[in-house]
């Protein structure tokens, strides 16, 4: 009895300094991230993003999510970005462990909502994924790790028109962090949970080696869980951007997510 509390205790100790150290791994990419953000010139942009995430659960080991998300500039109002999004999961069993396959189409408006020009290019980005979940105190933890390739769909020199084909651009390594806390607990199973998050993009390879950081977004919001199948989360997302002459943009987003769960087998739980 004795040996297996001491082995318990050891994997605990274990557990912790893992969450430590993915913790502190977390916070020290914030603190790099917001040096640089005050190193730079920036121009000043807002928006709103708005989205629907729709989750089909296959089985207790396999399930599918598609997003639809839609961006445009607020002052003047101006399209900006739209994308569909298709990702294939399998949950690998351990403390909210998965890996994920899938494919983006993204649609690109020019970055100045004033532009004359207004051409939309298409972008196709494949990805894979690992994520996993901790429970620190009252705080559940989310980390993940996304690496995706991206296609250019081929322009003019002008940027005036589309041609034919794609053009590899760059791979992007993307590492996100959240942490969701209880807020309070309403009838019916219904709750609202406070979500912060911060997600490091940075350019593994690029036409531009020099330009290795990308961007960087630090979100704070609600989430308004009515049942299992239905979420809606509203929150501020500050994202700022490296361009290529070497400054930023500096975007303040308010952001509206919906939250849809199918189960295609009701008489289990759905374990997310």
């Amino acid at each position: 009895m004795l040996q297996k509390q001491t082995g318990i205790a050891h994997r605990m100790n274990i557990y912790r300094i893992n969450s430590i150290r993915n913790t502190g791994l977390a916070l020290l990419l914030m603190m790099i991230t917001n040096y640089l953000h005050g190193q730079k010139n920036f121009t000043h942009q807002n928006l709103l993003w708005y989205g629907l995430f729709t989750t089909i659960k296959i089985n207790e080991n396999w399930y599918v999510q598609h997003e639809l998300q839609q961006r445009h500039f607020i002052r003047p109002a101006a399209q900006h970005q739209f994308l569909f999004r298709s990702h294939l999961h399998r949950n690998l069993g351990r403390r909210g462990r998965e890996a994920s396959v899938g494919l983006c189409l993204f649609l690109q408006d020019p970055n100045n909502p004033s532009a004359a020009v207004r051409l939309t290019v298409p972008e196709l980005r494949p990805h894979v994924e690992t994520a996993c979940r901790q429970e620190v105190g009252r705080l559940t933890l989310d980390h993940r790790f996304r690496l995706e390739a991206r296609f250019f769909h081929n322009t003019n020199q002008a940027r005036t028109a589309l041609e034919d084909g794609f053009v590899f651009g760059n791979y992007r390594f993307r590492y996100k962090i959240q942490a969701g806390m209880l807020l309070l607990k309403l009838a019916g199973g219904k709750y609202i949970e406070l979500k912060i998050s911060n997600e490091l993009h940075l350019n593994a390879k690029n036409r531009n080696t020099k330009r290795v950081f990308d961007q960087n977004r630090i979100y704070a919001g609600i989430s308004c869980h009515f049942t299992q199948a239905l979420t809606t989360d509203i929150g501020y997302l500050n994202l700022f951007q490296q361009r290529p002459g070497g400054d930023y943009f500096n975007r303040q987003i308010l952001r509206f997510t919906l939250y849809h769960k199918l189960n295609l087998h009701p008489g289990k739980k759905a374990r997310r």
